[in-house]
């Protein structure tokens, strides 16, 4: 490509700015007090003007106004404000096609719940910003954003004004982007060479170029290309001895070394804050116990100043100045946006103790009788005891993460990439990175290699041990056809896979997607910390001024005896070492911390154990189900219906029968149907052979709960339960009642086939039931929880099923809106209602109930509108579920006891109550490490979720 071909590439074709390009947006307005037409024009005419309004239309009658705008000229708010300006009043505003988008945000340098909510109001300031999660444990915040108004940029600046470090972690759809860092690259001319061929590419959505650190962002179609390709299409671009070249880069990683980064530096502040007060404290609290050890230290230097008072200044100058900053950074901050946090705390007790001993200092050099205190063992000690909490405390922290870290671990790093024959044999093999691995490529699976991709057998046979993500412990056999999940491991044989799902569309990646979500949100216990740190610090400020000023008048009047006043020091100093110790003893981090941390550990224990909990709503209101809702198929029962026997009740034939319901049960995805077609087509091939075009069948039907209908040729064929039948007035014989109540007895449901409104036959069907069942019941029974069915099937089949796992109360014959009515019944009861269902007719409920926990092995709609999803679908997991929130909810009242306590009975000790009574004093130094080690205590609290068992194990069953 030379001479003018290149210049045509130059300008990124993205970036055209024709008409064509122009976005534009209808939004709708509701306002009041327009009363005639006079009022409209008044609206049009202030509206017209604006530059970015194409078009206005107001409506006298429903005082309505339609607004059509492009929003990079002008926002809605904008337009909004212009009606107001004219008179007017808008109540509602209404955008047609506002598109929301996501972004995740992590950030550095938060403390406590007072940090977090401060966050969440300077995003939620944000023009644009719908919606703003802050989450303290997981140091990240989601953010819903109208991106024609707001954007990541606007979101991180408003974090880093607010004190906050910030980093973007993804936005909009980071499913199908690529990073990709990028060699070669001199000038700005050949980043809009590459960003340009990379826009032709087939599948290329969108290209965004960082030129100082030469990442180019590609947003992709997966069924089109992927990262493979695009790497490839960045070094074909190379022209003459221009060479370029791109590697995969991966911002997720930042996250780790973010996190060791900030362990090393609190570490080294730490050491660094020891070197020097340890000195201080040893002259100040052990040389001069030591006589004749400590004697130098009373050498006066000037006047009354010795040279102990001048090393102890000398030496506690850099902790309190230098090593202490951050408490004075993050106190400006929090004042700065009218909130008060630790660091507040820590500054006004560190401050007090340095700058009263500073007083002492300058006294004593200036006066030669000058005798007095000082404290600056309490300043750089409260410091350093402070800075060590932070460093176990962030230590523990990131262990209340690795249940999910183990998870995001199973992934392998290479993987075997093949070309196959039409036989599917191995042509080539390469080793490649597994984030190169593209849709619908072949990977070689070795025996003991674990799987790095959502696939389909294509060849091959062996058996996959998926425990680390569905809990099952026992190996699954994989032949030709068969699904295999990423991160499980290949237990013997050699398989080719078929790629599926790559990268973050794999099962487990969503999983650990859901996890983090569910960590992000907060739990509604959570209230009582927020309401608490709201008040927290301007209390303990009030209580500590108390303090000071009930020992230190008391003390100037004489009030109490001076011998309760230690040698060396006066009242003022007493009260001060009171106040300074109240100040620092306080903690509202541990509060902050009881709820979030919990719920990190249990959310990602549960993943590991193969129940996945949507967020800190559903965990907490787990803990308080009494009540359980099953449905029957594919939840209590297998959900894999067989027929069992098949029969004739007028003159047609078998053939007839048979090919009646294939044709109709043809269109239908339930598990019963699928079977009675299976059924009738082995049937069709015993009486004959089976024709391989199924009929047509028109107008057809779906009656939820009842079955399905439709016309085959010139015959009307009805197929499913009594309630269809009635409901479509044909007569049910005499002889097929008696079939019914036989099979039902035995638990078997029975699908009637009517041709022409006749009873033609019946299939009856069986559905197993778990094996695990009857034990799950029994042992929910134990746990105070009573069990309910809800189905569609009929009563007797429903009643046997019940009987047989042991649950007393049954709703049989119900559809989709009445499953979801009796949980409504059960909930106007006063009972706190589960709901564990499979499939699209229970999604109703599942939303109804207080809880919906969906099987995993059910559909998409299921498992979207379940609070809870039981990966593995086991019934053992709905004991593990509800238990483990219990667990959790313990474990968090127990943390905010502690909390709560610890600042309860501190406080009152710090300020010096036991005093009188017991001569019990709580240095500063020594409250400042009290502070440090109850956050620490609350952290380890939450850790001892992480030995987590199941109550119920299903290989004792």
């Amino acid at each position: 490509m030379e001479g003018d071909e290149i210049d045509d590439v130059k300008i990124p074709l993205l970036q055209s700015s024709t008409d064509e390009n122009v976005v534009v947006r209808t939004v709708t307005f509701q306002i009041s007090d327009i009363k005639c037409a006079s009022c409209v024009n008044s609206i049009e005419s202030a509206l017209k003007n604006l530059n970015g309004v194409q078009s206005i239309a107001v409506s006298s009658l429903d005082g309505r106004a339609a607004v059509k705008f492009v929003p990079k000229l002008i926002t809605a708010k904008r337009i909004k404000e212009s009606i107001e300006e004219s008179g007017f009043k808008v109540n509602e505003v209404h955008d047609h096609d506002q598109d929301i988008s996501v972004c995740r945000v992590r950030i550095k340098g938060m403390a406590c719940t007072s940090c977090s909510e401060s966050i969440e109001r300077a995003l939620q300031m944000i023009d644009g910003v719908k919606r703003a999660i802050v989450g303290l444990a997981l140091e990240e915040a989601k953010v819903h954003y109208d991106p024609s108004l707001a954007d990541p940029e606007k979101i991180i600046e408003a974090v880093e004004d607010a004190g906050f470090g910030a980093e973007l972690i993804s936005s909009g759809n980071d499913a199908t982007k690529v990073h990709l860092k990028l060699e070669g690259i001199d000038s700005e001319e050949d980043a809009n060479v590459l960003v340009s061929y990379l826009e032709l590419a087939a599948g290329v959505n969108r290209v965004e170029m960082d030129f100082l650190e030469l990442i180019v962002t590609v947003s992709y179609d997966p069924d089109f290309t992927g990262p493979r390709t695009l790497i490839h299409c960045v070094q074909e671009a190379s022209r003459g001895s221009k060479v370029y070249r791109a590697t995969l880069y991966s911002p997720s990683g930042r996250r780790e070394k973010d996190k060791v980064n900030e362990i090393r530096m609190y570490r080294d502040q730490f050491l660094i804050s020891c070197l020097f007060s340890v000195p201080v404290f040893v002259f100040a609290m052990v040389l001069p116990m030591l006589p004749p050890y400590g004697n130098w230290l009373n050498y006066k230097v000037h006047n009354m100043l010795t040279l102990g008072l001048f090393l102890r200044w000398i030496l506690c100058t850099p902790v309190q100045f230098i090593v202490g900053k951050r408490f004075y950074v993050g106190s400006y901050h929090a004042l700065r946006r009218r909130s008060a946090n630790m660091d507040v705390l820590v500054a006004l007790g560190t401050n007090a103790a340095y700058f009263y001993s500073l007083y002492i200092v300058i006294k004593a050099l200036t006066s030669d009788t000058f005798q007095g205190q000082d404290f600056f063992e309490t300043s750089s000690m409260l410091i350093s005891f402070i800075l060590l909490g932070k460093y176990l405390e962030i230590v523990a922290k990131g262990k209340t993460s690795d249940a999910l870290g183990k998870l995001t671990q199973l992934v392998p790093d290479k993987a075997y990439l093949v070309d196959i024959d039409t036989d599917a044999n191995i042509i080539t093999e390469t080793e490649i990175d597994t984030q190169l691995i593209q849709k619908n490529d072949i990977i070689k699976i070795v025996p003991g290699a674990k799987i790095p991709i959502d696939g389909i057998v294509i060849k091959g046979q062996s058996y996959a041990n998926e425990s680390m993500i569905t809990g099952e412990a026992i190996p699954i056999a994989k032949s030709p056809g068969d699904k295999v999940i990423s991160g499980t491991i290949n237990e013997n044989g050699c398989v080719l896979v078929k790629a599926t799902h790559v990268g973050s569309d794999t099962a487990l990646s969503q999983i650990v997607q859901l996890v983090e979500a569910a960590q992000l949100a907060k739990a509604p216990v959570q209230k009582l910390a927020d309401d608490i740190s709201r008040v927290f610090v301007p209390i303990v400020v009030v209580v500590a001024l108390t303090t000071w000023l009930g020992w230190f008048i008391p003390g100037k009047a004489g009030f109490y005896p001076n011998h309760w006043i230690p040698k060396g020091m006066d009242a003022f100093e007493l009260a001060l070492q009171f106040a300074i110790s109240v100040l620092v003893v306080a903690c509202p981090c541990a509060l902050g911390l009881a709820t979030p941390t919990a719920v990190m550990v249990a959310s990602g224990i549960g993943a590991s154990q193969g129940v996945l909990i949507k967020g800190g709503d559903a965990l907490e209101k787990a803990h308080k189900v009494k009540t359980i809702v099953f449905d029957k198929t594919g939840t209590l029962t297998v959900g894999k219906p067989v027929v069992v026997s098949a029969v004739l009740f007028h003159e047609f034939s078998m053939e007839v029968l048979c090919d009646m319901a294939i044709s109709v049960e043809a269109s239908s995805e339930h598990p019963i149907a699928k079977a009675v077609v299976a059924h009738a087509k082995k049937l069709r091939k015993n009486f004959g052979s089976c024709p391989e075009e199924v009929p047509d069948v028109v107008d057809f039907e779906v009656h939820m709960g009842a079955g399905v209908s439709g016309k085959v040729g010139d015959r009307t064929v009805l197929v499913g339960n009594k309630r269809l039948m009635h409901a479509c007035n044909v007569k049910i014989s005499s002889e097929a009642e008696k079939y019914i109540s036989q099979n039902e007895i035995l638990a078997r449901t029975c699908v009637l086939v009517s041709i022409n409104g006749k009873i033609a036959g019946a299939f009856s069907v069986s559905d197993p039931v778990k094996p695990e069942a009857k034990r799950v019941i029994s042992f929910l029974h134990s746990m105070g929880i009573t069990s309910v069915i809800v189905t569609g099937d009929n009563h007797a089949t429903a009643t046997a099923i019940a009987n047989e796992v042991g649950i007393d109360q049954v709703f049989a014959e119900t559809d989709p809106v009445g499953k979801a009515d009796k949980v409504k019944e059960l909930q106007m009861k006063g009972m706190t209602v589960a709901m564990v269902g499979d499939g699209i007719n229970d999604s109703p409920a599942l939303v109804a109930a207080d809880v919906g926990m969906a099987i995993g092995a059910g559909t998409d709609v299921a498992i979207e509108a379940a609070d809870i999803v039981l990966i593995k679908s086991s019934l053992e997991d709905v004991i593990t579920a509800i238990d483990l929130s219990r667990k959790t909810m313990s474990r968090i009242r127990l943390n905010y006891i502690w909390a709560l306590g610890y600042n309860i009975l501190g406080m009152p000790i710090a300020a010096g109550v036991l005093y009188p009574f017991t001569g019990i004093r709580l240095p500063p130094w020594l409250a400042g490490a009290c502070m440090a080690a109850s956050s620490l205590s609350v952290v380890s609290s939450s850790l001892l979720l992480q030995f987590y068992k199941k109550p119920l194990h299903v290989e004792s069953i």
